[in-house]
């Protein structure tokens, strides 16, 4: 008899759910957030066992520690609880789910590949949000006591004391510690990208990625760290929505009386693209196609088609649009077959909005 359990997982304890093939709850425990502890509640349990949990700081140890013991481990994005609300209530919720094959978004694991470019990936796109909120800090100082600071100029170290010179004297000193900051975390980023580069390059597959057009080491990385293995989508399109370059579609009373008979009703049923993406994937293949429609990829082809779009009266937007679809769909075509750029195959004659 299957058992479906649903684990409820927080820093210090996590709460088991048990429930039958009819829904009848057989039991729940909790237990401590420890690998030992789990396996072993997990192997009282008896066989086929289906696991479920949600995605969180610990769901990719979990994975790997838990999916040895179990029949099926699936990993779900958490959804807004109404009604009442509790370890147990969320824990039998997740297994009935489970149970009925209700869950909304099933997250991908591979805690076993590009184990070091992931970790790497996710402490340089911190370091530089870090960069980001030390400058515009920097920036703050200069801007309450009414001083224009377009520009980068601010930041520079050989320009730096004439702009401090501009503070009066009790902002001066507070404004030397935010500078130090922005030096301190520059310098951890920079040595960031130093490692993340390196590790990129033990991977035969970043040199093929980084011969698609507006694909360097970092956006490749990126790439590769979140994808992890091109298999996981069978057509561009699923791709496609992956990286919010989906359009959502939506309409309501599709149907009006005409002469007597029911006819569809002519409507405005797009919605803009879909809000459930891989924001950091979307944003690698917007800063691509940004660099193929600007005048750096100027002796790119792909450059040529879009210019071609705005020529033909197509919005900036959209053609912009259509060229981040086409290097993702051509990026996963490479990935697959493991093939570096060539416009003459991986570029249609002319590119279509929408």
């Amino acid at each position: 008899m299957d058992r479906y359990i649903g684990l409820d997982v927080h820093a210090s304890s996590c709460t088991l759910a048990i429930v039958g093939p009819s829904g009848r709850k057989i039991g729940s425990q909790v237990v401590e957030t420890s690998g030992r502890a789990l396996t072993k509640a997990l192997r009282a349990i008896p066989k086929p066992r289906h696991l479920c949990f949600e995605e969180g700081t610990q769901s990719a140890w979990l994975y790997e520690v838990l999916s040895p013991h179990v029949d099926e481990l699936i990993v779900t994005q958490p959804t807004r609880s109404r009604g009442p609300k509790s370890d147990q209530h969320d824990a039998l919720a997740l297994a009935q789910s489970l149970r009925q094959g209700t869950l909304d978004t099933i997250v991908f694991k591979a805690p076993r590949r590009f184990t070091r470019l992931r970790a790497l990936v996710r402490v340089h796109s911190f370091l530089v949000r870090d960069v980001t909120r030390a400058q515009c800090r920097v920036k703050a100082m200069f801007r309450e006591r009414g001083i224009p600071n377009a520009g980068k100029s601010v930041y520079s170290a050989n320009e730096r004391a004439t702009w401090l010179r501009r503070l009066p004297t009790p902002t001066r000193a507070a404004t030397e510690l935010l500078f130090a900051q922005l030096d301190s975390v520059q310098q951890l980023k920079n040595n960031a990208e130093q490692d993340l580069i390196a590790e990129l390059g033990r991977h035969r597959i970043s040199r093929i990625l980084q011969t698609c057009p507006g694909l360097g080491p970092i956006r490749t990385a990126r790439l590769m760290a979140i994808v992890v293995t091109p298999h996981r989508f069978r057509t561009a399109r699923q791709f496609w929505s992956y990286c919010g370059f989906a359009i959502v579609m939506r309409t309501s009373a599709d149907w009006v009386r005409k002469d007597g008979s029911w006819v569809r009703a002519t409507m405005n049923q797009t919605r803009g693209l879909n809000p459930r993406r891989n924001p950091m994937l979307k944003d690698v293949f917007k800063g691509a196609a940004t660099m193929v429609a600007s005048s750096q990829g100027q002796n790119e082809p792909l450059h040529q088609d879009y210019q071609r779009l705005l020529e033909s009266g197509t919005k900036p937007n959209l053609a912009k649009l259509t060229l981040a679809r086409k290097l993702a769909a051509t990026a996963l075509a490479m990935w697959k077959n493991e093939e570096v750029y060539s416009p003459d195959k991986y570029r249609t004659p002319t590119l279509t909005p929408g």
